[in-house]
């Protein structure tokens, strides 16, 4: 890599703090093939600066609910664009996700009820359940 590409590239500290994700995270991300290095001349990692908006919305994309599997498949326009929401081709794959996480909920709150008529029948009748 030249002197001239290496300034305009993001170190890999750099490309934490723009994103307040960990260096680690983003090692990760870029070992899944979520991001694009270069290795520089002292074998640091750089990272060109689309790269924030990149590590963004991968953030965005795990707090959703999906895996770095899940996101490693997705078109390149879910990760070169922050907030990105009219690509097509993942809609599918948001559904099924709103299925299992609705899933999740009612097999959670089917436990819940479950666990507060235990605690109310071992306490008695006459008090209500702990938050």
């Amino acid at each position: 890599m030249n002197q001239r590409s290496t300034a305009a590239m993001l170190k890999i500290g750099a490309l934490s703090q723009a994103t307040g994700v960990s260096v680690r995270a983003i090692r990760h991300y870029d070992q899944h093939g979520l991001l694009a290095s270069a290795r520089a001349g002292n074998g640091y990692r750089a990272f060109q600066a689309v790269a924030i908006t990149q590590v963004r919305q991968i953030q965005r994309l795990i707090a959703a609910g999906f895996s770095l599997r899940e996101i490693r498949s997705f078109p390149d326009c879910m990760l070169l664009i922050e907030g990105a929401k009219a690509c097509a081709d993942i809609t599918d794959a948001r559904r099924k996700r709103l299925s299992m996480l609705e899933r999740q909920i009612e097999a959670l709150e089917t436990q819940r009820r479950r666990l507060r008529a235990m605690l109310i029948e071992s306490a008695g009748s006459d008090q209500d359940p702990p938050a």
